[in-house]
């Protein structure tokens, strides 16, 4: 029988993504099928797998820890906010449509038959499924109907280890209040606690964590410290928005307020002295080498944003020295005109930035595939990059098509599909592409970076320039080492052994 084992925290951002893409890469070294699982994940992070369904990045990550292909099963619900109250709502894969945070509550229980589905499907292929949770499950409003911490631990009868967070402080009473609001039979399915991000002498922790023991009567798993992993995180509460100081070659992403498919950007992060910087002002742009428009949620909405704070206004004069890149969203806010006549954000037709010569029209219809091709010859400061293959996918809800027969175009290799990226002949510093993840493979980032380094007269050593995915391959193998180390493994394997709790 498949075993089963939950992650579940004490608040957002407790390390739960991460520590489930741990186990997953300790217990595939240990020789089992492992797969992650996640019933409902909230974020505007998501990847499509090769049958061209959305889920979410953290499962893609949780994933590769474990060696597998992503498969929408292990994220069959998957939330993508479009406003305070508000999110698309997304089952095994499709757009169900959109939905308030009241009209979901009372509809998500429905969604209950295809969580089991999902499951037993990945259990079917898995010796383990290590299932995150969301959250806490001590939120006393959203407990009714849970179908993504206990809700869904009773589901499929799964032993929980509960997650704090140390560095954020509190940890005790994280704990302790987590559990005092539990019901009993709840409290039964915790195995084990984690001190999670602890900086420091452990002997000092010693009291505490007999306390914890003496009062909630759950032994305490771990002791694993702060961790400096470079991996993808939930885009809730990311750290990589926080300010950092400009680098040799330096980086500006915009951030606007419903940014989406930042994980794009990741690999220039690990480029040696590349600053990769999330700006929400005139003030914050300064002078960078690059800027990136990223992917949104709601593009109408968000060139708004920027045209009232004057960060278009911005953009575009720098777009006459340094090169501008539009991803998704931001490739169709850098066309003339984007028009909304079914209503998929807000209505109407709203003028681009015209700084490449096409034209937007959103649909309800959702593009979901995966992508290859070979960038066709270019001009200008990324002429290096002509000849060099792609791989990626897409996600939006629009096509784009050319308003003049005019610029440059990337074209899949695959003569059925639709162009996919395009810069314009009128500038060669404007670049627009619907692809995510085409950074992430091949040389195609470090050729950038290295491109803009002679543009200053400068040259880079290539030798440094890293393979992205022999990288993270190595993260996984870190985070991997480090919880072997503070976790108690024979306690955790004995929880998967309990066919059932007592």
């Amino acid at each position: 029988m498949t075993k089963v084992i939950m992650i579940q925290g004490t608040m957002s951002n407790a390390g739960k993504s991460l520590l489930a893409a741990g186990l997953c890469r300790i217990f595939r070294q240990d020789g089992y099928r492992v797969a992650p699982f996640k019933s409902q994940n909230m974020a505007l992070n998501s990847f499509v797998t090769t049958e061209g369904l959305e889920m979410g990045r953290a499962q893609v990550m949780q994933a590769e820890a474990a060696g597998i292909e992503p498969m929408v099963c292990m994220n069959p619900i998957l939330l993508k906010p479009t406003d305070h109250t508000g999110s698309q709502v997304i089952v095994n894969g499709e757009v169900v449509g959109n939905m308030s945070a009241r009209e979901y509550f009372s509809y998500k229980k429905k969604l209950v038959p295809e969580i089991r589905k999902a499951f037993q499907k990945l259990s079917e292929i898995s010796d383990i499924i290590v299932i995150e949770g969301a959250g806490s499950p001590a939120e006393i409003n959203l407990k009714e109907n849970d179908i993504v911490n206990m809700g869904m631990a009773e589901l499929v009868d799964a032993p929980v280890l509960l997650v704090g967070d140390i560095d954020r402080g509190g940890v005790f009473a994280q704990l302790l209040g987590t559990l005092m609001l539990l019901t009993e039979a709840e409290r039964k399915r915790v195995k084990g606690l984690i001190i999670n991000k602890f900086r420091g002498d452990k002997s000092i922790l010693d009291p505490g964590i007999q306390m914890l023991y003496e009062k909630g009567k759950v032994p305490v798993a771990g002791v694993v410290p702060y961790m400096d992993l470079s991996l993808e995180d939930e885009d809730s509460l990311t750290g990589r928005f926080a300010g950092k100081a400009e680098g040799v070659i330096d980086i500006a992403v915009i951030r606007y307020p419903r940014i989406s498919n930042f994980t794009d950007f990741h690999v220039f992060e690990l480029l040696s002295e590349v600053s990769v910087r999330y700006v929400t002002s005139v003030s914050e742009l300064k002078h960078p080498d690059l800027i990136f428009l990223p992917g949104s949620k709601n593009t109408m909405g968000d060139l708004k944003w920027m045209r009232q704070n004057g960060l278009e206004t911005a953009v575009k004069k720098m777009a006459e020295k340094i090169p501008v890149c539009g991803i998704c969203g931001g490739y169709q806010m850098l066309g003339d005109s984007i028009s909304d006549p079914e209503q998929v954000e807000e209505g109407g037709t709203i003028r681009g930035m015209e700084l490449i010569p096409v034209v937007t029209k959103l649909q309800k219809e959702k593009v979901r595939c995966q992508t290859r091709g070979r960038i066709n010859k270019l001009e200008g400061v990324f002429c290096v990059l002509s000849g060099l293959d792609y791989t990626g996918y897409e996600i939006h809800m629009g096509q784009t098509k050319e308003k003049e027969k005019q610029g440059c175009f990337w074209k899949s290799k695959d003569a059925s599909e639709k162009t996919r990226v395009v810069f314009s002949g009128s500038n060669p510093n404007v670049y627009g592409t619907y692809i995510h993840g085409i950074f992430d493979q091949g040389s195609i980032a470090p050729a950038m970076v290295q491109a803009l380094a002679r543009k200053k007269g400068m040259e880079l050593k290539t030798d440094v320039l890293l393979d992205y995915q022999s990288f993270k391959e190595k993260q996984y193998d870190k985070l991997a080492d480090t919880l072997r180390e503070y976790l108690n493994m024979e306690e955790i394997y004995g929880m998967l052994r309990e066919a059932h709790l007592e």
